[in-house]
C-alpha cells in the first residue's frame, strides 16, 4: 500500500512544478506554493504541523507555511518530492497509513480547480486502499450527521454510518468518495440519495481539514 502513497506524492510534485507557483487549488486560498509549504510544513516542521488540527497553534503554523512559502519554488516542490527519513508522518512505516489519503487529495486539489479535469483511471488496488481510507474517513467525518448513513462504492465496499434518522445513500468510486469526505463535496462526483434538505445540508457540511 505505501507504494500509493509514494506515487502520488511524485505525481502531485511533477504537477506542481508543470503549473507553476501561483495557479489556484481547491484548498480555498491556496495556491499551488501554499500547498507545497503546507506539504513541506507536514513532513519536516512537526511543531508548526500540530497547529493544522490544534486551534491555538494555528497561528504559528501559518507563520512557518508562509515562511517557507517565500523559499524559491522550485526547491519547495524538490521537499515535496522527498521527505526527509525522519519526517513523523512520512517514514517508512507510517506512510501508508497517513499519506494514503494526504497525498491523494491534494494531488486532485491542485487537478481539480481548473476547467476540464476527468477523474483518473485508477488500479484496482490503489482504488481497494482508497475505499479503505474512505470507509474510515466517513465514521469520522459523519458521525453526527442526523440520518443513517450507507456508503457504497460498487465492487469495493458499503459501510453504515451516522446519528441515526432519516435513510440517506451516499455512492461513489473510493477516490470520489474520499474527496466528498474530507470537504471537497463541489469537485466529488458521486450520487446522494436523500430528502432534499438533507441532502443539501450534506453538500455544504465542514467535513475535513487541510
Amino acid at each position: 500500500m505505501s507504494r500509493y502513497a509514494q506515487a502520488e506524492r511524485r505525481a502531485l510534485a511533477d504537477l506542481l512544478l508543470a503549473l507553476g507557483p501561483d495557479e489556484p487549488t481547491l484548498c480555498v486560498g491556496w495556491t499551488t506554493r501554499d500547498l507545497a509549504a503546507h506539504l513541506v510544513v507536514r513532513d519536516r516542521r512537526p511543531d508548526a504541523a500540530a497547529g493544522i488540527v490544534v486551534r491555538p497553534l494555528r497561528r504559528w503554523g501559518d507563520r512557518v507555511r508562509d515562511r517557507l512559502a517565500r523559499k524559491p519554488y522550485p526547491e519547495l516542490v524538490a521537499k515535496v518530492r522527498r521527505a526527509p527519513w525522519w519526517s513523523p508522518v512520512s517514514n517508512s512505516l507510517l506512510d501508508p497509513a497517513l499519506n494514503t489519503l494526504e497525498y491523494f487529495v491534494h494531488h486532485e486539489d491542485a487537478r481539480r480547480a481548473r476547467p476540464g479535469w476527468q477523474p483518473r483511471e485508477l488500479s484496482r488496488g490503489h482504488q481497494e486502499a482508497l475505499w479503505g481510507q474512505a470507509s474510515r474517513r466517513a465514521g469520522l467525518a459523519l458521525r453526527r450527521l442526523p440520518a443513517n448513513v450507507i456508503i457504497q462504492s460498487p465492487g469495493y465496499g458499503e459501510v453504515h454510518v451516522g446519528a441515526g434518522g432519516p435513510h440517506l445513500r451516499l455512492v461513489g468510486a473510493p477516490g470520489e468518495l474520499l474527496m466528498f469526505l474530507t470537504g471537497r463535496q463541489r469537485a466529488a462526483r458521486v450520487q446522494i440519495d436523500a430528502p432534499a434538505a438533507l441532502a443539501d445540508r450534506l453538500r455544504t457540511a465542514r467535513l475535513g481539514v487541510r
